[in-house]
């Protein structure tokens, strides 16, 4: 099994999978690297090589006790990139990857970055405040404290649906897309799992975003129950300048499975259009 050490000892999995440029892939909450399969397989099959790891608490990384928040997520992703010694790289993020990928930009520069793909990504901000009252309320997040906290292996099962669009009149979601759902979820920390949710919905990445200044590509789902459309991707679209934007009609939150042809021809699409550009 491939693994590096992060600064604090914490242990982080990743696959690499592939040769030529490189994109690294980080997951949503609370899944683990498996999530991005359906895009590296195809990615590695077009001439590129796909790097992806599981958030420390998640997946086949340590159980941490500490760091469970967008500069430990980021900071593990640095080390898997700085191990590894990727060069321009597509940094792509779903979720709460979407939100440790901006805070990656931030805290480590685009030395090693190339490009941005966020997905159903989290920023700017999720919760409700007087700065962002189109936000979701501090509720919605307390409810999923309480489930994890509480019944989490029912609770997930709950959530898949949900993220999915499984509960959508006329949805085609098959019982095995949301049965891994659980199964990735249930292989989350408990603890990590549960303190990732401040992390994800109080983090504000406002300012961050203004500064990006590398190629962006933001995807999102219009029907996103999850992370909305409106108080994420069309926003985050207005912050990046020059950012390139793709809405998915009566897609959900889970696109990059439900929608995964589409998002990996549009993911592909981005990627030939920018190198052609760069070497013009």
């Amino acid at each position: 099994m491939s693994t590096i050490t992060a600064k604090d000892g914490t242990t982080i999995y990743y696959k690499d999978w592939g040769t030529g440029p490189v994109l690294t892939f980080s997951h949503g909450w609370p899944l683990n690297a498996d999530a991005w399969d359906g895009q590296m397989l195809f990615l590695a099959q077009n001439g590129f090589r796909v790097v992806a790891h599981d958030r420390r608490g998640h997946g086949r990384s340590s159980q941490t006790s500490s760091g469970n928040d967008m500069n430990g997520y980021a900071d593990d992703l640095a080390a898997v990139i700085d191990a590894l010694d990727l060069r321009d790289v597509t940094l792509v993020g779903h979720s709460t990857g979407g939100g440790e990928v901006v805070r990656y930009i931030t805290r480590h520069g685009t030395t090693r970055v190339a490009r941005l793909v966020l997905i159903a990504a989290v920023p700017p901000l999720l919760l409700k405040t007087p700065a962002n009252p189109e936000g979701l309320p501090r509720e919605v997040f307390d409810a999923s404290r309480a489930g994890v906290a509480g019944d989490h292996s029912q609770f997930y099962k709950d959530l898949a649906v949900q993220f999915y669009g499984a509960n959508r009149p006329g949805a085609k979601v098959s019982q095995g897309i949301l049965d891994q759902f659980w199964l990735w979820s249930m292989q989350s920390g408990l603890k990590n799992s549960y303190e990732s949710i401040k992390a994800f919905s109080e983090t504000d990445f406002t300012e961050e975003l203004k500064k990006i200044d590398v190629p962006t590509l933001v995807m999102h789902g219009e029907d996103d129950q999850i992370v909305p459309v409106k108080d994420s991707a069309k926003k985050t679209v207005r912050l990046i300048k020059g950012a390139k934007e793709i809405y998915y009609p009566g897609a959900p939150h889970g696109l990059t499975a439900t929608h995964q042809d589409q998002v990996n021809r549009d993911l592909l699409a981005f990627l030939k259009t920018t190198a052609a550009r760069a070497a013009a």
